[in-house]
């Protein structure tokens, strides 16, 4: 029995009604199993802990501010967040300079000019798939074999070196589309190569390297894995929580937390109004 075309457009219709259903439930599931574990941090950093050890305690015993008044009680705690902050900031620096410089290597320039690009390009996707626990060994070796002291530098270099690609990932998208008369125009005008860089490529290009310097900085921040093969005796942030899980979580790591999760908010809705004015 053949249907109308009533009956079809019915169908469809029904179909269409289902897959606007069905699509935004299940993003927002996704969206919920991902946040769900960071609203029990934000929520437990208000627990009170009534036992002799200061340690997290996943049973509620009252709401209080005592941990963000005590927020610098623990030396070692508020040593290694420093250290990631500033090994963060520096290594974002240095690897969105050079991340953004190499996108640009790479968009303008072909063989013979640029030799080796493709190698350069493979090396970059490599180092985004490679796993953590093989670049921190392989670091570890390096560093080793040529007896560099491990510490400040030797993590600022790591940090670096797995950073550096996906800023050049994120800055070459942006310059997918860069308009190059724009550039002529400006050499037209009389205005010498650096110049233009700074007052005409790097403005239309900002949201690229401002995207690809968040990433940076959040990579810093996030990595346990390769700072532990090469921060030697200083520890940061995720080196420093996870060795205290081993006897117990301070409650000022969920205040830590909760900090920087919200900071990370603010500077991602901070990079969307930017977009949107440009």
């Amino acid at each position: 029995m053949s249907l109308s075309a009533a009956d079809i457009r019915a169908q469809r219709t029904k179909r269409r009604h289902l897959g606007r259903l069905i699509l935004p439930t299940y993003s927002w599931l996704v969206i919920a199993y991902l946040v769900f574990p960071i609203i029990i941090m934000i929520i437990f950093s208000f627990n009170q802990i009534h036992s002799g050890m200061q340690v997290v305690s996943f049973a509620w015993s009252g709401f209080t501010f005592q941990w963000y008044h005590q927020w610098n009680n623990l030396p070692g705690l508020t040593a290694s967040f420093w250290l990631s902050i500033r090994l963060g900031v520096v290594s974002t620096i240095i690897a969105t300079v050079l991340g953004t410089l190499l996108a640009i290597a790479l968009v303008r320039y072909r063989p013979p000019q640029f030799r080796g690009k493709a190698i350069v390009e493979q090396v970059l996707f490599t180092n985004i798939a490679a796993p953590e626990i093989v670049m921190g060994a392989s670091l570890l070796g390096v560093f080793v074999t040529y007896n560099i002291a491990r510490g400040f530098l030797t993590l600022v270099l790591a940090h670096v070196m797995f950073s550096v690609a996906y800023v050049t990932v994120t800055v070459r998208a942006r310059l997918a589309g860069f308009d190059r008369s724009l550039e002529e125009a400006a050499y037209d005008l009389g205005a010498k190569p650096l110049s233009t860089f700074r007052l005409v490529t790097l403005p239309l290009i900002m949201p690229g390297v401002l995207a690809g310097a968040l990433m940076a900085f959040a990579l810093s921040i996030d990595d346990y894995v390769t700072s532990n093969f090469v921060s030697g005796s200083i520890s940061p942030f995720p080196v420093y929580i996870f060795g205290a899980t081993r006897v117990g979580t301070p409650p000022q790591v969920f205040v830590f937390g909760t900090v920087i999760f919200l900071v990370g908010i603010g500077m991602a809705m901070a990079s969307l109004v930017l977009a949107k004015k440009e």
